[in-house]
């Protein structure tokens, strides 16, 4: 470690005793990307890790969240302690180079098509691509408020069925995404204008989350009634009663950070909606803080919280897209999201079957059929894919234009069409 590094370090360390955690990541930032340390910076950090080559975009530091100090340097060289009272879920105790060689391992990488657009400091605006709009179509600008806070939304109303939609796809954007960027990369609007659905892209803010990622790994943002899945649900229930939908016509879909938040939304509102898409992300309940976060993303973890499932043990239909190159959210995520979602018991069936994309992707389908002989869970493991939407459009963020197409392949799941 050379005397440039280790003087961070120790800054970091000042910081982190301080319970200046924000500008503690700042300085390790700076110094893993061999950046010169400014004393001062006129707007809120930036925590989301330097890009190495060929690594995928992670989920990045919750700037609330709480890293335990080691008490000295010497303290910090040993093994991780458990602490706590025995009332809550005992934390570790990671000493700074371990956080250290967290963050090292997962900083944000360019997507498939080679670059990151539209990244920019916290605050700072974005330069977001609308998608194309056909004639007659709309792609409305909204907001919604409720006690859990507000969030902007669009909504894409399609020009097939304006009167009368058929359905509504909530579909919630990744890191560094936003619902511009998120209808262009996917291609769901052109997907839900031959259908005649509505898509509402609810849009995370900066001041919830600097790299605008759902906090689907936050205990807060994980239950009903509460937090983000309160005013997803509540943007969802404002549509429907506008648009005179029921819950057989609703459906919920993300990617990574959103699609681990469309897992949240399925199991704390199965009520609401009557299927899920849940594209290179998390299971319900995989994670309670940042730290157990990032190990569940590297498939070390299984589930951190050991939710509850509702009373009525309702399972929502999903269909699930990874990429088997995924080094931001490994496969076993996805291992664990089809077995919570498959139904059990007798008569329930299991069946694969390969194929080939028309751009050349492998991919392996699993289909698993409940004790009626209908599809409950579809899981398409896509090879050489990366964190990336699958059969998406480069002119959106993470997209593998590549792969079959995720957008088509969920609506054919939630319409409970046969292909």
């Amino acid at each position: 470690m050379n005397d440039d590094f280790e003087t961070a370090m120790r800054r970091a360390l000042r910081s982190t005793r301080a319970l200046n955690i924000a500008e503690a990541t700042r300085v390790i930032q700076d110094a893993l990307a061999r950046r010169s340390v400014s004393v001062t910076r006129s707007s809120s950090p930036d925590i989301t890790p330097p890009p190495p080559v060929q690594r995928s975009a992670p989920f990045p530091v919750d700037p609330l969240a709480e890293i335990v100090e080691p008490a000295t340097w010497s303290e910090a060289e040993e093994s991780p302690q458990k602490v706590g009272d025995g009332t809550s879920s005992p934390r570790l105790r990671k000493p700074l180079r371990e956080t250290v060689r967290i963050l090292r391992e997962s900083r944000l990488a360019r997507g498939v098509s080679g670059s990151l657009r539209g990244v920019g400091l916290p605050g700072t605006a974005r330069q977001a691509q609308e998608p194309v709009i056909p004639d007659g179509a709309q792609f409305l600008a909204r907001s919604f408020t409720c006690p859990a806070g507000s969030r902007s939304y669009r909504l894409y109303v399609p020009a097939s069925a304006s009167d009368r939609p058929r359905g509504l796809v909530v579909m919630l954007h990744g890191c560094k995404q936003d619902p511009e960027d998120f209808a262009a990369g996917t291609g769901m609007n052109a997907v839900a204008e031959a259908h005649g659905l509505m898509v509402a892209y609810p849009r995370q803010s900066g001041a919830d989350n600097a790299s605008y990622c759902w906090n689907w790994f936050r205990p807060a943002d994980q239950m009903r009634d509460a937090g983000e899945p309160s005013i997803i649900a509540g943007i969802t229930k404002e549509i429907m009663s506008e648009s005179g939908l029921d819950r057989s016509r609703v459906f919920v879909a993300g990617l990574s950070a959103g699609g681990a938040m469309a897992a949240v939304m399925g199991e704390t509102y199965p009520d609401l909606y009557s299927a899920a898409g849940i594209h290179s992300g998390l299971a319900y309940g995989s994670a309670n803080d940042v730290m157990s976060a990032f190990s569940a993303m590297r498939g070390d973890g299984g589930l951190a919280s050991r939710p509850k499932r509702l009373a009525n043990g309702h399972r929502l239909r999903t269909i699930v897209f990874q990429g088997s190159e995924d080094r931001t959210v490994h496969p076993s995520n996805a291992d664990r999201i089809v077995a919570a979602a498959a139904p059990t018991g007798p008569g329930c069936a299991l069946r694969k079957e390969s194929g080939r994309s028309a751009s050349g992707r492998i991919y392996t389908r699993t289909i698993v059929e409940d004790s009626g002989g209908s599809p409950a869970v579809e899981y398409w493991l896509v090879e050489g894919a990366g964190h990336a939407w699958s059969g998406g459009h480069p002119s959106g963020t993470y997209t593998d234009s590549h792969g079959p197409d995720a957008s088509r392949q969920m609506v054919r799941f939630f319409l409970d069409e046969q292909e």
